[in-house]
């Protein structure tokens, strides 16, 4: 009996650590998605460079991506976790009262350390949709701005040719 605790405590060890690395994965995604920004910010001094700009957005839309894949490993280990817990909680019926209530203790940290992480994927999402948002609308005053200084460029030689048209007439 108290080697099938054991084998659940690791079990449930492992899975803690699986979570951790998820957490990482999720920060290092962030990261990237800072990094992205901050390029895309040095990129506005540089609107003839829009395929750049269009790469970030795919960028982007991958790492979206792959939070969406993060979500769906997330799912899996809920529901690996939750057939730990129904074997714990069977194990704990044959179990002294005091061994019950610390497997049980131990559950709802791990529950409560599940939701945290919920709550984590699910704000970068909503980041990294916001980030999204916030590229597109850059890239549309990228695009209007390089519209309007293609105009200007154009009135430039208009103007330009009339005025040598004038001076060779004087």
């Amino acid at each position: 009996m108290e080697a099938g605790f054991s084998e659940m405590r690791s079990e449930l060890q492992s899975r803690d650590a699986l979570w951790r690395r998820l957490q990482l994965e999720c920060q290092q995604l962030h990261t990237e998605l800072l990094k992205l920004r901050e390029y895309n910010d040095m990129q506005e001094n540089k609107i003839k460079h829009q395929s750049s700009c269009v790469h970030l957005t795919e960028q982007l839309e991958n790492q979206n991506t792959e939070l969406l894949l993060l979500a769906q490993s997330q799912e899996h280990q809920r529901e690996e976790l939750n057939k730990i817990r129904n074997h714990v909680y069977q194990e704990e019926e044959q179990s002294h009262c005091s061994e019950q209530e610390r497997m049980k203790t131990e559950i709802s940290d791990l529950t409560e350390e599940l939701h945290q992480k919920e709550i984590t994927i699910a704000t970068i999402m909503e980041k990294a949709s916001l980030l999204e948002r916030q590229l597109k609308m850059e890239l549309e005053i990228k695009d209007k701005l390089l519209a309007k200084q293609q105009l200007l460029d154009f009135q430039y030689k208009v103007i330009k040719s009339e005025n040598t048209h004038l001076k060779e007439m004087m």
